[in-house]
């Protein structure tokens, strides 16, 4: 692809300056209707921006598939992707506009593997859950890109890399995942204390984003044993991934939230800053 028909892709979209580039750690389901510190910073995160997005990129962690997919639907509907909780969660609706053709150029720009058209998707809770409090009015056009499952880390940050054209077009690209996700020794507790191995994990990766020290985060399983116990499967890892390899090399990391829920989730949030 030349460097014209890059600029032919996104050509509808207006010169509004690079967007930044985001990973949004999202938790538990409820966050879409609780008011906390965390979506209460949601929604400064959104209003912190210099202008609103032409549209928004979600790479999350509950859209795994073989292969890589995008989602070209005109009108996502908001699939509600958990059980067990109460009704007024299921009752949500962001009914946020698609972006079918800025989805079919992305497409185009992924030439490291052939991306497959999804019309079935929708905005699943690692979307809207976020974007709810982020753009409570859900007229920003909203698609998704799934993270092939079959593929090792190292795909995903290099991937990301090919996406980088669309923060030059307004696109808001989001990573939405956790840092450390441990289903498995959670705590339905508000107040639950922290794990020493969630807590130390969770430090470790914010000094490695300090440094930008990237390569370690994609080999996180040379990072030990918090780091095994933080990330028993690594699909809500992933996303960050797609947000390093976004990061350009002038920019710096600015964090935008700090907490450990439910004693072994992370709800870390980071963008990158010029």
């Amino acid at each position: 692809m030349q460097l014209s028909d890059l600029r032919n892709i996104t050509g509808d979209y207006a010169q509004t300056g690079s967007m930044p580039a985001m990973f949004i750690g999202h938790g538990n389901p409820m966050n879409g209707i609780s008011d906390n510190a965390f979506t209460r910073a949601l929604g400064q995160m959104g209003a912190s921006l210099p202008h609103l997005p032409n549209a928004i990129l979600v790479i999350s962690a509950h859209w795994l598939t073989k292969g890589t997919h995008v989602l070209v639907a005109s009108h996502p509907p908001t699939i509600h992707d958990f059980g067990g909780f109460p009704e007024a969660l299921y009752a949500v609706q962001y009914p946020a506009p698609g972006a079918p053709e800025l989805a079919r150029e992305t497409k185009q720009l992924i030439t490291s593997t052939q991306v497959q058209e999804d019309d079935r998707w929708g905005l699943d809770h690692g979307a809207w859950t976020i974007l709810k409090h982020m753009y409570p009015q859900a007229n920003i056009p909203v698609f998704q890109l799934s993270i092939d499952y079959h593929q090792p880390p190292e795909y995903h940050y290099k991937l990301a890399a090919e996406l980088k054209v669309l923060r030059n077009k307004g696109v808001l690209i989001i990573g939405s995942g956790n840092i450390v996700h441990n289903l498995r020794q959670i705590s339905f507790s508000d107040n639950a204390a922290p794990y020493d191995w969630a807590l130390s994990f969770d430090a470790t990766v914010k000094q490695k984003l300090e440094q930008k020290a990237f390569t370690d985060l994609v080999n996180y399983h040379t990072l030990g044993r918090d780091a095994q116990l933080s990330i028993p499967t690594n699909d809500h890892y992933l996303p960050m991934l797609y947000t390093l390899g976004l990061v350009n090399k002038a920019e710096e990391i600015q964090f935008t939230y700090e907490e450990i829920q439910n004693g072994s989730i992370s709800m870390r949030c980071f963008q990158t800053a010029s």
